[in-house]
């Protein structure tokens, strides 16, 4: 497996995402006194890999850890950093209910059961961890409930809860010397407890909130950093779905029409297509 290192502004060094075990991205922001990460990897193993490429290059160690969501692939390489954690409420609250847990065939089973986990993050964890399965699920040192900055020396991070589908606890942070947002997975549908879904409101209010910050590069988590012109270009389909879907609502041919009629394409891509069943879902 190749793992991909990118220095993507002046204070930032990213491990790009990796999808096999579903790896998020991974940032090192460094400021005159300290550096902070975000989010942990989703074991140990991922974390050590980053680490690796840190003291490769000199930047110290992190201090501070920040989470942008509870979810496993992001939290669970927490045991592998010697830092404080900072993270939300509700973030806090997730890791809680899931400390102390044995993670045996029997436990992912009932977590399935339970709308905690679906079957696809199971069988990540299956890949990332093998049969061993030693799990340490940590509690955040510092919780916050709306928004936190933290100043490395020279270098702001703003980290701001936004809620969504995805996540209810998801939070965005935000660089401000470097002009560069970190999304985490808060655009993406609901992915725990039932089919994934989407809110055509919730997605368009997050959307306003991400375009709001007029970044030089927008990150999420399991995707490529684009500039503000590729992440609308990119968003643009998503967005004028989620508006025809807060007008016609559940009804999907009008739905699928309309937005046929404005890519002025004769078929829907199945990226799209799949869209459409989300925001169907979460109109109901």
């Amino acid at each position: 497996m190749e793992h991909r290192f990118q220095q993507l502004s002046p204070h930032i060094l990213i491990m790009h995402a990796e999808h096999e075990t579903d790896r998020p991205v991974l940032a090192a922001i460094t400021g005159e006194r300290r550096t902070l990460l975000m989010d942990a990897g989703n074991s140990p193993g991922h974390a050590e890999l980053f680490r690796q490429e840190l003291a490769k290059r000199g930047i110290k160690p992190p201090e501070l850890l920040v989470l942008t969501h509870w979810h496993w692939d992001h939290s669970f390489g927490l045991s592998a950093w010697q830092a404080p954690v900072i993270a939300h409420e509700g973030t806090a609250e997730a890791l809680a209910g899931l400390s102390g847990r044995s993670w045996s065939d029997e436990d992912l089973a009932e977590l399935v059961l339970t709308g905690i986990l679906s079957e696809e993050s199971v069988q990540h964890i299956r890949l990332e961890y093998g049969e061993s399965r030693e799990i340490t699920v940590m509690k955040p040192d510092i919780v916050f409930s709306s928004n936190i900055a933290i100043d490395l020396g020279g270098v702001t991070c703003e980290l701001s809860h936004v809620g969504g589908d995805h996540s209810a606890d998801s939070c965005f942070l935000y660089i401000r010397e470097d002009n560069v947002l970190f999304l985490g997975d808060a655009l993406g549908p609901t992915i725990y407890g039932g089919p994934r879904r989407y809110s055509s409101t919730g997605f368009l209010k997050l959307l306003g909130l991400a375009y709001g910050y007029n970044a030089q590069w927008y990150v999420e988590s399991h995707g490529v950093p684009m500039s503000l012109a590729e992440f609308r270009a990119d968003l643009a389909p998503w967005e004028r779905l989620a508006r025809i879907v807060d007008v016609f609502g559940h009804n999907r041919e009008r739905v699928v029409l309309e937005l046929k009629d404005y890519l002025q394409l004769e078929e829907l891509p199945a990226d799209l297509l799949q869209g459409v069943e989300y925001f169907m879902a979460g109109s109901k």
